[in-house]
């Protein structure tokens, strides 16, 4: 390991697969243009190496690393996982869940971890609550729905006509077509609302909340060139001080204990990675298309 601040607490990774998911079209694009200000780079992405959810192998700790050692199978979040190796904090990592494979394990660090602090600590969801999540076939959308059915929660998801199946197969015990039906009808109030899909109005989600429920925008979707969904998560955050809703956004940030948290749910059996299709490491422009362009049903993930 290099002598570099905070070194000393990172372990170097194989990587053997690496998960993909938005972020990695943001800072390739620099979209919204608010992330080039934002120090991620003006002409080109800052770090030249993408990626930041892994599973593989150990390789290499810190010297004040005590929690794995080389040859450990782990996953998690490091920056530059599209490559053979990639560094990361020891504390952004987990041990490899026992019943998965590392394709699937590769899909947890970012959109697992999102979903999870979504659902629990923004949503703060209970057992026999009304949920709906928008967005519930896409990467951070399938560990939500998932999650909320652990928490005892009645889940309805929304999504497109050809992945409707899909996202009822996971647990949801409620799918809506947005092509054919509009979740705002007025049949249901929902307790909490996780908007991951980035597309409604305010208002519109407003509608579908009950008095005192809770919205959360997941992920900065939507939105202009310059500054994307952040102008409405601002929005939200001005207008909940006012409101008995709550309203709000949050950025996510995997840790050692939400891994462990997810490592948890996924033994137990009550979350399983949806993984949609798998790219080599030199299809990765392809793969971000794919992503990008609404195809995936779940996961997508890069096999190094």
């Amino acid at each position: 390991m290099t002598s570099a601040p905070h070194a000393t607490m990172k372990a170097s990774v194989r990587d053997i697969y690496a998960g993909l998911d938005r972020g990695a079209w943001h800072v390739m694009a620099g979209r919204p243009y608010l992330m080039r200000i934002a120090g991620f780079g003006l002409r080109a992405p800052k770090n030249p190496v993408l990626g930041m959810e892994l599973a593989g192998v150990v390789e290499g700790i810190g010297k004040d690393v005590t929690t794995f050692r080389a040859g450990d199978e782990v996953f998690g979040v490091g920056a530059g996982s599209f490559a053979e190796y990639a560094v990361a904090r020891a504390d952004q990592l987990a041990p490899k869940p026992a019943n998965l494979t590392f394709e699937q394990a590769a899909a947890l660090g970012v959109s697992g971890s999102t979903a999870l602090q979504a659902v629990r600590d923004q949503g703060h969801v209970k057992a026999t609550q009304d949920v709906l999540i928008i967005g519930a076939s896409g990467g951070v959308g399938t560990f939500a729905v998932q999650i909320a059915k652990a928490f005892g929660a009645r889940v309805t998801g929304v999504c497109s006509s050809s992945k409707v199946e899909m996202v009822r197969s996971i647990g949801a015990d409620r799918v809506i077509d947005y092509t054919r039906h509009d979740f705002a009808d007025g049949k249901q109030l929902y307790d909490v609302i996780l908007d991951i899909g980035g597309n409604s109005t305010l208002a519109h989600l407003r509608s579908t909340l009950k008095p005192e429920g809770t919205l959360v925008i997941v992920g900065g979707e939507g939105g202009g060139a310059w500054f994307g969904g952040i102008d409405r998560q601002l929005k939200a955050m001005v207008l909940s001080r006012s409101a008995g809703q709550k309203l709000g956004s949050f950025i996510a940030a995997a840790n050692h204990k939400d891994l462990m948290a997810l490592k948890d749910l996924i033994e137990s059996g009550w979350v399983t990675p949806v993984i949609d299709r798998t790219f080599s490491l030199a299809q990765v422009p392809e793969a971000i298309r794919y992503l990008q362009d609404g195809h995936a049903r779940g996961k997508t993930v890069i096999t190094v």
